[in-house]
């Protein structure tokens, strides 16, 4: 990772055609340099001073900013006109404010997400891709993370998932937290937040990470991050399932250069996602990393990371 830096510019920006969303955003770097945009995940993460760091600042102009509800952006935690194609209209006010006229993009998980919805909108827009994560919104992985699958490899976190849920209503995972999640009982909502974020928290690492988990007790973060990524799963991230596998769609970005990075042991984007994505795109490179599950912040998905950013910033766009 390079230095910890400060941004030059930071504020806040109109969602597109929503007077309620006023999303944070911040710019470090080079002022003259080649302009790359970090797109989090989640959907809810927000965004951290560390995701600076993936860039060359005497390279890169640092783009970096907090979806709809998320982080710093206000109001916290807010479902109204919050959907994925709402994002990628603010991706384009943002570049549009900032005087862009094309960038790199560069996301993991929901950001992955996002990142591909937003090339195949706008591929004029995007100089390259680096994903890590794949995460493509399709009805059999939010199966495996949140309803069988995951439950299998971390048990004794998926008993402090189900706790909350009575046991008539768990062949449904995702809608019996719906309800509790926007419930008007606070203390109901606030213990759906905690443990629907803990369990993200506690399976995103090869090595379950204490200060990881201990993010979801952070009242804020978890409200936002649960209520943010529920909402967007239960909806079926507002697209048709597999839509960004489709040829019609990939068809229209074959010639960014792409360059994915995914955790051989990930369980909240299992690699079967990645491989098929390279199976439907064979132009993408492809790096697994043996000894990674899903988090950004474990090393050797840093080091690749860095790398692949580190190319791209490199190569006439």
């Amino acid at each position: 990772m390079y230095p910890p830096i400060k941004p030059y510019e930071s504020g806040f920006f109109q969602g597109a055609d929503s007077e309620k969303h006023q999303l944070y955003y911040e710019v470090s770097g080079n002022k003259q340099g080649d302009p790359v945009v970090f797109l989090h995940g989640g959907p809810g993460g927000g965004t951290d001073p560390k995701d600076r760091e993936f860039f060359n600042p005497a390279k890169y102009k640092i783009v970096l900013f907090d979806q709809r509800g998320a982080g710093k952006s206000i109001p916290s935690a807010e479902l109204e006109n919050n959907t994925t194609w709402d994002l990628v209209r603010d991706i384009e006010v943002l570049r549009q404010k900032l005087d862009v006229t094309k960038w790199h993009v560069f996301g993991g998980s929901w950001g992955s997400t996002l990142s591909l919805t937003y090339a195949q909108a706008h591929p004029d827009r995007v100089k390259s891709l680096v994903l890590r994560g794949i995460f493509t919104l399709r009805k059999s992985e939010l199966r495996f993370f949140y309803q069988d699958g995951a439950s299998h490899l971390f048990p004794e976190q998926w008993e402090e998932y189900l706790a909350p849920i009575p046991e008539a209503e768990r062949h449904d995972m995702m809608k019996a937290y719906h309800s509790r999640l926007n419930s008007s009982d606070t203390n109901i909502s606030q213990a759906a937040a905690k443990a629907w974020a803990k369990w993200e928290m506690a399976t995103s690492r090869l090595i379950v990470s204490a200060d990881a988990v201990a993010q979801a007790d952070k009242v804020d973060f978890a409200n936002s991050f649960a209520r943010i990524e529920n909402h967007y799963f239960v909806n079926e991230g507002f697209m048709r399932d597999g839509q960004l596998l489709e040829k019609q769609e990939l068809d229209k970005i074959r010639h960014i250069p792409t360059i994915v990075v995914q955790g051989r042991y990930d369980v909240v984007c299992p690699a079967t996602t990645a491989w098929a994505l390279k199976r439907a795109w064979p132009e993408i490179t492809l790096h697994i990393i043996p000894d990674a599950g899903h988090s950004s912040r474990e090393p050797g998905i840093e080091r690749k990371l860095v790398e692949a950013a580190d190319i791209m910033a490199s190569k006439a766009l």
